[in-house]
């Protein structure tokens, strides 16, 4: 492994010293992935304790075994590495999932962080490499890429302008339901959100009219002028950030 490999991963944990074992799940639809995954994990001291070959299988594994961490790659049939994490985010809150991914999409790695990853990166990684990501993850670390890190600060930026994207602690909206809500501000239509977060139209309606009603409002825009007023305040109780 180059110097160049280990300096794409931020932070960059010391692979010096022992190390706890660590148990982590393999979830992928690709037996092949999934094996050389495995075998280098393997070869590194990880114990790999079970493989997921959808996202539904991920969930269900993930809640009876409790790994430290979830290898999870983003397309998968049944239920997608996305909506993967969200679930055992919600369901195992002590497990850090890490996605891996074939794309090296900026936006996709934004949504799988705001779904509750804690780390997003490329399959073209080393194998050799990702033990010690898994191990940061584990202590609790973000392991992204040095472009995603750049995002993630430009979005900083974006928040301190107008307060855009900021979701005040105390609401009624779930973490989902905001995303959703940050796109309506944004302009975006049912399709364009649907594309955004990988949900479906149907689930995108659902969510619009949960957010409507709990925001007690009765269309889209008054939805997005709430959540403007909202953050407004937010950013007024906190000197403008």
């Amino acid at each position: 492994m180059g110097q160049h490999d280990v300096d794409n991963i931020t932070p960059q944990p010391n692979g010096s010293g022992p190390h706890k074992p660590l148990r982590v799940i393999i979830a992928d639809d690709d037996a092949l992935a999934r094996r050389v995954l495995r075998d280098a994990l393997q070869a590194a001291g990880v114990t790999v304790i079970a493989e997921a070959a959808d996202g539904r299988e991920a969930v269900e594994l993930t809640a009876h075994y409790k790994p430290e961490v979830v290898v999870m790659d983003v397309v998968m049939p049944s239920v997608d590495g996305l909506e993967a994490t969200r679930r055992i985010t919600d369901r195992v809150p002590g497990t850090k999932v890490v996605m891996l991914t074939s794309t090296d999409d900026v936006d996709l790695g934004l949504v799988g962080l705001r779904a509750g990853a804690v780390g997003f990166l490329s399959k073209s990684l080393p194998p050799e490499s990702l033990p010690q990501a898994l191990r940061a993850a584990a202590n609790g670390e973000a392991v992204v890429s040095r472009r995603m890190t750049t995002a993630l600060v430009e979005t900083v930026r974006r928040v301190r302008d107008d307060g855009a994207g900021l979701r005040p602690v105390r609401s009624p909206l779930t973490p989902r339901e905001w995303e959703v809500l940050d796109l309506l501000c944004d302009g975006l239509s049912t399709d364009a959100i649907s594309d955004r977060l990988f949900l479906s139209d149907e689930t995108v309606r659902s969510h619009v009219k949960k957010i409507l009603r709990k925001l007690d409002v009765r269309s889209r825009g008054e939805a997005v002028e709430r959540a403007r007023r909202l953050r407004a305040d937010l950013m007024s109780a906190d000197g403008g950030l």
